[in-house]
Parts: structure tokens; C-alpha cells; sequence
């Protein structure tokens, strides 16, 4: 059953540009039945948007009132750590006008690293280490999403939120069911889709709707 549609707010604020505008509107007549509404159809529609990928539709899984600690974070100012470069660049606009930090886990590689530690997840252990309540966000490493993991189960980290979306084939798969078995807050896209600009396009829509959305009392 198709759920009525939460279109982005036309206001000044908020205005989009009329190609952007104009594509939500083409998705939103071609993307069909859907579980999606408010604000999780609002991140849904936007990755679509970025990758002109469809099948994202029936990939997408929101944990229990993820949206909201998503929401809360932000408005705090906690801090965002995100595993490579492209996830940063597609977010710092957004983030530097709301005076939100913004750390990438290939800037914080320290040496020696463990044997067979990748950089990403080397990076993303420190971060994770001296952000404990951080946001983070996971385009493009699984590796990163699995050290993230480990942080978590050895209770030395408790994230605000974990946007676990790495794309590709090896590990990947394995690193969202880790994702999957802990109880923080969480969105994830299933299966071996997703990349940087999906991140980007979760945290953007995110950013716009803690934004614009009262808090609630």
C-alpha cells in the first residue's frame, strides 16, 4: 500500500533548486507501493535521487526511533564521524552552517596499525575511542563498520547513531548483519548497495529535517 507522501517544505528556507524539485516529483510518480513515510520516505527518496537507484526503495531499514536520536544529535551538536573523504565532501557544507563537527576516519590513522588493520577502520577506532557518542556514518568501509562494531560490543562506545551503508562485495554484507545484531540506533541499507553518496543523502536529508521540524517537548 502506497503511504501519502511528506513533500521537502517549499519555503524560503527550505527551497530547493527547480531540477532537484523536479526530480523529487518525478521519483515520487515512479517509485510505487512503499512502507515509507515522513521523514524515513524523505532519506529514501533523496538516495534514490543521488544514485537514480530504485531498488533502494526495498533495501532501507530504520531501527526503533532511529530518526529521532538522529534528530536529537544533530540539534546537540554532537559530532559527526564518517569513514572516507566522498561521504565528507558530500555533508560539510551542511554541517559547517550548523556549526557541527565533522571528522573523517582517514585523517586520524595512526601507525603501527594492527596486522591486516585497514586504514578506515585504524582511523575509525581513534575517532570512535574519543567520540564515544558521536554520529557516525559508513559509505564506503566495511571494515570500518566492523571495527565500529567491535567498539560498540566492547561497550566502549554507545553511538547516537551508526548509518551503516557500505557498498561493494567483499565484507560488506557481513559488516551490516554485525551492524544489525547490536541494539544502537541505527539505519542501515540491506544487501551489497549503497556508497558515499547514499550516506551523504541520509545525513542531508537528516540535517534538513532537524532543521526544520520543531522539537518535540
Amino acid at each position: 500500500m502506497t503511504v501519502p507522501l511528506t513533500p521537502d517544505p517549499m519555503n524560503e528556507a527550505f527551497q530547493v533548486d527547480p531540477i532537484t524539485a523536479a526530480s523529487f516529483r518525478q521519483i515520487d510518480q515512479e517509485i510505487g507501493p512503499h512502507p515509507w513515510q515522513g521523514i524515513p520516505y524523505e532519506v529514501v527518496r533523496r538516495a534514490i535521487h543521488a544514485t537514480a537507484d530504485f531498488e533502494l526503495r526495498d533495501r532501507f531499514f530504520f531501527g526503533p526511533n532511529a530518526v529521532e536520536h538522529a534528530l536529537a544529535a544533530l540539534r546537540q551538536k554532537q559530532p559527526v564521524i564518517v569513514d572516507v573523504r566522498m561521504v565528507a565532501a558530500g555533508i560539510q557544507s551542511g554541517l559547517k552552517a550548523q556549526g557541527i563537527p565533522l571528522y573523517c576516519a582517514l585523517d586520524w590513522v595512526e601507525e603501527p596499525r594492527w596486522p591486516g588493520q585497514t586504514r578506515a577502520a585504524n582511523g575509525m577506532v581513534n575517532l570512535a575511542r574519543r567520540y564515544p557518542e558521536a554520529l557516525f556514518v559508513v559509505g564506503n568501509a566495511p571494515t570500518a563498520l566492523l571495527a565500529l562494531v567491535e567498539e560498540i560490543q566492547a561497550q566502549r562506545v554507545k553511538p547516537a547513531l551508526v548509518i551503516g551503508v557500505p557498498v561493494g562485495f567483499v565484507a560488506v554484507e557481513e559488516a551490516k548483519q554485525a551492524l544489525a545484531q547490536t541494539d544502537v540506533p541505527q539505519i542501515r541499507v540491506e544487501g551489497r548497495k549503497g556508497g558515499s553518496p547514499v550516506a551523504a543523502a541520509i545525513v542531508n536529508a537528516l540535517l534538513l529535517a532537524a532543521q526544520r521540524d520543531p522539537i518535540p517537548n
